[in-house]
């Protein structure tokens, strides 16, 4: 008998992580891994390739997949290339035919609710798309709203104006994305009616909504309630206010301001710890609930992180961080491998290409990342609800904590990259590790003891991430052959 799973909370969220699959360029249904891929045009992934490769996933421990939009979008080769990243829709009452049917998507959800595992499916209420001028659009192509009346008058976007990022258009001349005018009555009912449709007949965990600052941010609040699931907007902004805002409206956001922080403090052995930690506790201090965030370092907007630095151990740390501090951690496709792409469509690269290689050193790392979370959560009721909080810093590293007495989490991160090395003394009033206490890095799997006052020796070696964890709290774990 299949196992229904589904409908989760927001408090339910917290508890998951999250892959970020682009849909086109994860895994096709002939699980060929060798197709090459026109980066600006569809490569051929679908649904039933997703669910062909689900194991990959779940093995590095996720327990939830965000998939790209799914509803039918333009059709056309454009000088902006095809709309395989899915956010061009033309009909959204109807499924994008190159990932597969409804049947498939149908399928899809269930594979994953047989797992225990949740889907999550990004949607667009924002705009449409149209291969043309703005002020050229045949409005009576799109469904359902086919009349210029549900749209805003073409302009694009200023966006260092509200007014306009709101009612403005985003794209350009060769593809415009006609604005709904979000904030209409009539317009939000359709939505509604859309989105509770869209989510019962695809048992529709949670939603990611796109291009969320471009809104009315009542309507993100109506799509929510609506959907009865989750919902996590993109609100693409470096600035704690602006962002933190939004939870006024919405259950959660990704976090921004914290991404742009943190990549600029492990990108280089020159980076800004003391910023990174003045943005933990900004983001704390701002936010109605920094749990309910999504926490992340790449996604297919942005550029790859290993374009900035090839450095592993800056990798590794960065990926720690992320993972580990308050949120929904979320991990997107390629990550895991190493991907290297710059600007878009650069960063979009086909993951079949790797080999699905769950022998690649991130990969490793990352299932190893989730695992500590999950057993910490199993074991302090509390630990998702803690707030994670920098407790040492300095020109290159941040030693943060979140837990509980005696089933802590402490990481210590830094940018000193694979040649670099440090020691320093973590006092017991920073940690919160008691006397002649037993701690394993769990990375590493070695053990260490604190001193009579439950201070501890730190050794850094090849500018490695050490995730300490206390070693009775282990056992069975499954952790360092625990």
């Amino acid at each position: 008998m299949a196992i229904v799973v589904r409908g989760l909370s927001p408090l339910e969220w917290r508890a998951q992580s999250v892959y970020q699959v682009m849909t086109d360029r994860f895994a096709r249904t002939d699980n060929c891994t060798t197709a090459s891929c026109d980066l600006g045009s569809y490569c051929g992934g679908t649904w039933q390739g997703l669910i062909n490769h689900l194991d990959y996933i779940q093995d590095m421990g996720f327990t939830a997949v965000w998939i790209s939009p799914v509803v039918m979008n333009l059709d056309v080769l454009t000088a902006d290339g095809s709309s395989y990243h899915g956010y061009w829709a033309r009909d959204i009452y109807e499924v994008n035919p190159n990932f597969g049917s409804a049947t498939d998507l149908v399928a899809l959800a269930d594979a994953l609710h047989e797992r225990r595992m949740y889907l999550m499916v990004d949607i667009v209420t924002n705009h449409m798309g149209f291969a043309g001028c703005g002020g050229c659009v045949d409005y009576s192509i799109f469904n359902p709203f086919n009349k210029e009346a549900y749209y805003h008058p073409f302009c694009l976007i200023d966006y260092k104006n509200e007014t306009s990022i709101e009612m403005c258009w985003e794209g350009d001349n060769v593809v415009s994305l006609p604005d709904i005018r979000t904030e209409d009555s009539i317009v939000q009912s359709m939505w509604a009616k859309w989105v509770k449709e869209l989510v019962a007949n695809y048992t529709i965990d949670g939603l990611r909504i796109d291009s969320a600052a471009e809104v009315s941010k009542r309507s993100l609040q109506d799509i929510e309630s609506a959907a009865g699931v989750y919902s996590i907007a993109e609100v693409s902004n470096s600035d704690p206010s602006y962002v933190c805002a939004y939870q006024d409206h919405i259950s959660g956001a990704l976090n921004y301001p914290l991404y742009y922080r943190t990549t600029a403090a492990f990108c280089s052995t020159a980076g800004n710890m003391r910023a990174l930690e003045r943005g933990v506790n900004t983001m704390k201090s701002t936010c109605a609930d920094t749990t309910l965030l999504g926490s992340f370092l790449e996604n297919h907007d942005k550029p790859r992180f290993p374009s900035l630095t090839s450095d592993i151990s800056l990798a590794k740390n960065a990926i720690a961080f992320q993972m580990l501090v308050d949120g929904i951690p979320v991990i997107y496709q390629g990550q895991e491998q190493h991907f290297s792409g710059a600007s878009t469509p650069k960063q979009r690269e086909a993951l079949w290409l790797s080999g699905y290689d769950t022998t690649a050193t991130l990969y490793k790392h990352i299932g190893q990342l989730n695992a500590i979370r999950r057993w910490a959560t199993l074991h302090d009721d509390g630990y998702l609800t803690y707030k994670a909080h920098p407790v040492w810093t300095d020109d290159h590293t941040i030693v943060m904590r979140k837990g509980s007495n005696d089933t802590m989490v402490v990481g210590i991160y830094n940018n000193l990259g694979a040649s670099g090395s440090l020691s320093f003394n973590l006092l017991a009033t920073s940690s919160g590790f008691g006397a002649w206490m037993q701690v394993t890095d769990v990375l590493a799997c070695d053990t260490f003891v604190t001193n009579e006052v439950g201070d501890l020796e730190v050794s850094v070696q090849d500018g490695a991430p050490i995730i300490l964890y206390p070693t009775l709290q282990l056992e069975s774990s499954n952790l360092c052959e625990f």
